[in-house]
């Protein structure tokens, strides 16, 4: 018996991909499967399984593209610019911006729950640049989520909340050194001030989370003058970066 049961487990081959149960659904339950995968790195990492695999992680369905160096604009789902996607997304979308050169981003209002994810093992890799003479290179008035990217403004500030739950996860802000800098500031939050918002866009629970984030510059991390204050420092001094964790909620 115990021959026997050696023999049969010899005689098992391994199966190939192709033959795995879970390529037996069709795309649409693929897809929807996929949809439940956290952007990074789960749902990037399923692109490099296979090319069946490729095409539906990277379905516009799922996500939205930015690549400056895209050749065929006309492929749904690929913008050559931030500002471009921004507007042609849903409430909800996830946008993966590619790594690689710098993408130009001045004064873009999102007014819709978003999810903006650099395409770089590294946040580093994947740079938003705000020129000068900008308020901000992103403003928000709406629930919204950033990770993985670098945001560099020279005068004013990386990223204004008027409203919403901003999350800001593994990125890295900077604001560059000159005699000026104490005019700028990589986050300023004006939620709940007097400032005039819209009433389809205001929200309840303003709020500012930023964990694991490097800040560089600037007169100070975080500035507010609306109705919400800095709570739960921690910073960690690693050999070159000092990492931010904090909140900016009401008290």
């Amino acid at each position: 018996m115990e021959e026997q049961g050696k023999q049969k487990k010899k005689d098992k081959k391994p199966l190939s991909p192709s033959f795995c149960p879970i390529n037996n659904l069709d795309d649409g339950c693929l897809m929807h499967i996929f949809n439940f995968l956290s952007p990074i790195p789960d749902r990037y990492n399923t692109a490099l399984v296979c090319h069946r695999w490729c095409h539906l992680a990277c379905h516009p369905r799922l996500w939205l593209r930015v690549e400056q160096s895209a050749k065929d604009l006309s492929e749904p789902g690929v913008f050559p610019s931030i500002e471009k996607a921004v507007s042609a997304a849903r409430p909800g979308d996830t946008i993966l911006i590619a790594a690689g050169g710098r993408h130009l981003a001045s004064n873009i209002q999102i007014n819709k729950p978003l999810c903006l994810i650099g395409g770089g093992e590294l946040p580093d890799e994947t740079t938003l640049l705000c020129s000068r003479g900008s308020d901000s290179a992103l403003e928000f008035i709406s629930t919204c989520k950033l990770a993985n990217l670098t945001v560099k403004a020279e005068l004013g500030c990386c990223l204004l909340h008027r409203s919403g739950r901003l999350t800001i996860d593994s990125c890295i802000l900077q604001c560059e050194e000159n005699p000026l800098d104490y005019l700028s500031c990589p986050i300023i939050s004006t939620a709940g001030g007097n400032e005039a918002v819209s009433s389809a866009v205001k929200t309840k629970g303003d709020r500012v989370s930023v964990s694991q984030t490097r800040i560089e510059g600037g007169a100070k991390a975080v500035l507010t003058n609306g109705d919400l204050t800095l709570q739960q420092v921690r910073v960690i001094y690693a050999r070159t970066f000092v990492y931010f964790w904090f909140d900016v909620d009401s008290q």
